[in-house]
């Protein structure tokens, strides 16, 4: 063999080789990709962690390739990345309890099975008007190893330099652009539009308010026993009185020398996490510093799990406020609903509601035949009637059960209305003003373990799901009721109506401070008062093993139209953290027109030795 040839059989033995390996190695990634290990770097993407340039189109074209060759895992490097709206995917979405509208929307995660999206520690900063993350139609997402900011906020914080019957005086500071304009405080991101502008249109960012809200800069809460000044929409007088100061020309504001004042947005446009008609959405280690909404929203979603989530103001102490409404939200969900391991504070709302959706009947055009309408304005567009539905149909003022119907069609007329058609006649005293609801959503199983819910404004958390519930190793600081059992058929319209509820070994820590309800653990549905005595919407509570620390003569207890309720074991300390609530009823079991609630003599005689 002379070897010129030896040369060339051992160069295409080579290529065989080399050619077997590459074709090894496909098929390796294609079946890694099958055992979800594969992972797409957005560093192959042009985009590397510090840059400062726009990090959504890269994101976009990222998720597309996930899901055109179905890698189910998308990461980052540490650091920070920055995202801009005007290259965003855009889409109108109808979101329970925000505001619907036109969204432009960093990662829309649509019609995804299998995804992963890890940060590796990486921080999202976000500019203007664009919304976190979309989960829609999409099952087994995981969402992990990420903390989400703004580089401005949608609210925005002035200290209190003085208080009179006429206004406030304030220091804003240059974390919040503003300009007085024809007499009014108006909120930007501090940038010119250079623009020229038109009668429709101009790219001025303008960040508007609506309500104000004093917070205790020293225990980095709401004020004691602050109210909300509602109904600024159209803005606030005010005046220069020197280097970003102010003189608002505003009466009743509830606030005192050296609070912080809160300028809450006047919408619910961007929340930071929106989970809609998916399923196995797991969120871990994730931290929201901010959102100009509630930071996560589920939506007709089933089996929810949020470990270690912390809604949180960004460190430092500049900023007061985390997210400007609910820390997180689910409606007519099913499954499993798992909070482990959280941190929700200083959100401007709840840190959590459990809830499904009443609609009203607004007519019966025939025996089988009922136009309904979504009454609360952030509900309208949520298509939850749907054909092969079981409704329930509830009398509106005393939420008692009419009777059932099974959906045989549906007739969406708008974003309000819907024509009903059911499978038999009505029961006839279905009527107008009674409310349906989906009977078998809100079922979830809600487990909310070793969280901490502290300094925001409201409550704590607000139970409505039908399922089992359980809530363990907790620690309340709120500044209304801990825990809330609400639901209604005439303000919020709102399912709820709790059928199992376990509450053991939390701590409510110095609760009711301010003037979101008067009791640690209550009942707030809006029953009317006269339907009271025979109506019994929640049921089956058990309430153990828990530590009160109170000030004041203070109610620990307060319900009404329940059935089943038993109090026992629980330790309770009387502190001196705040003075007595003005008015506070001194009755530390607050219970009417209730049956079968049994509170243990010992845990009565606690209360009674107490000192006052």
């Amino acid at each position: 063999m002379t070897k010129k040839y030896q040369t060339h059989a051992t160069a295409t033995k080579f290529c065989r080789l080399w050619i077997a390996a590459i074709f090894t190695i496909i098929l390796a990634a294609d079946y890694a990709s099958a055992k979800g290990v594969r992972s797409l770097d957005i560093a192959s993407f042009g985009v590397q962690a510090g840059q400062k340039t726009d990090a959504t189109p890269a994101v976009r074209a990222a998720l597309e390739q996930c899901r055109k060759e179905k890698v189910p895992r998308l990461i980052f490097s540490p650091g920070r990345y920055d995202f801009w709206p005007d290259q965003a995917f855009e889409k109108y979405l109808f979101v329970s309890n925000n505001d619907e509208g036109i969204k432009r929307i960093a990662f829309p995660l649509v019609g995804f099975d299998g995804i992963e999206v890890d940060g590796r520690g990486a921080t999202f900063v976000l500019h203007g008007f664009l919304m976190p993350f979309l989960v829609e139609h999409s099952r087994n997402v995981r969402l992990k190893n990420l903390t989400i900011d703004y580089a401005r906020t949608f609210h925005s914080e002035g200290k209190v330099l003085a208080v009179s019957k006429t206004g406030v005086d304030l220091e804003i500071s240059d974390d919040y652009p503003y300009e007085i304009r024809n007499g009014v405080i108006v909120f930007t991101d501090g940038k010119k539009d250079d623009d020229p502008k038109t009668s429709v249109r101009s790219k001025e960012v303008v960040y508007p308010y609506g309500m104000l809200l004093a917070f205790d800069p020293k225990r980095r809460e709401t004020a004691y026993m602050a109210q909300d000044r509602f109904g600024l929409e159209s803005g606030v007088a005010a005046q220069a009185i020197g280097p970003r100061k102010v003189h608002l020309s505003i009466e009743q504001v509830s606030a005192t020398v050296d609070d912080i004042l809160v300028f809450g947005p006047s919408h619910r446009d961007i929340p930071g996490f929106v989970i809609s008609e998916s399923a196995k959405v797991t969120l871990s280690s994730v931290t929201l510093y901010h959102a100009g909404g509630m930071g996560v929203i589920a939506q007709r979603s089933r089996d929810i799990e949020l470990e270690n989530v912390r809604v949180t103001p960004q460190p430092g102490g500049k900023r007061i406020v985390s997210a400007t409404a609910d820390a997180t939200h689910f409606v007519n969900c099913t499954g499993k609903i798992q909070m482990c391991d959280c941190l929700f504070e200083n959100q401007k709302d709840d840190a959590t509601n459990i809830h499904g959706l009443y609609a009203r009947i607004t007519g019966k055009p025939a025996p089988d035949k009922i136009t309904v309408q979504l009454m609360h304005p952030q509900q309208a567009g949520i298509d939850f009637i749907l054909p092969g539905m079981r409704l329930e149909i509830v009398d509106g003022p005393s939420l008692t059960q009419r009777g059932e119907a099974t959906v045989r069609a549906v007739q969406r007329i708008n974003k309000e209305y819907m024509l009903v058609t059911v499978t038999a006649p009505l029961p006839l005293q279905v009527q107008t003003g009674d409310c349906v609801a989906d009977a078998d959503a809100n079922t979830a199983d809600v487990v909310i373990r070793n969280c901490t819910i502290r300094n925001n404004r409201a409550r704590g958390i607000l139970l409505g799901s039908r399922g089992k519930i359980v809530v363990e190793g907790n620690t309340f600081h709120s500044p209304g009721t801990a825990i809330l059992f609400e639901g209604d058929g005439r303000f919020w319209f709102e399912q709820a109506g709790v059928r199992d509820v376990t509450i053991r070994g939390n701590t409510f820590d110095n609760c009711n401070f301010g003037v979101w309800g008067n009791a640690c653990i209550g009942v707030g549905s809006g029953i009317s008062p006269e339907c009271r005595k025979t109506s019994r919407y929640n049921r089956n509570i058990l309430i153990e093993n828990n530590f009160f620390r109170v000030f004041g003569p203070q109610t620990v207890l307060g319900i009404y139209s329940v059935d089943g309720l038993t109090f026992r074991n629980n330790r309770i300390e009387k502190t001196n953290a705040y003075p007595p609530r003005p008015g506070q009823a001194p009755t530390p079991f607050d219970i009417v027109d209730s049956d079968n609630v049994h509170i243990d003599p010992a845990d009565q005689l606690l209360i009674s030795q107490l000192p006052k």
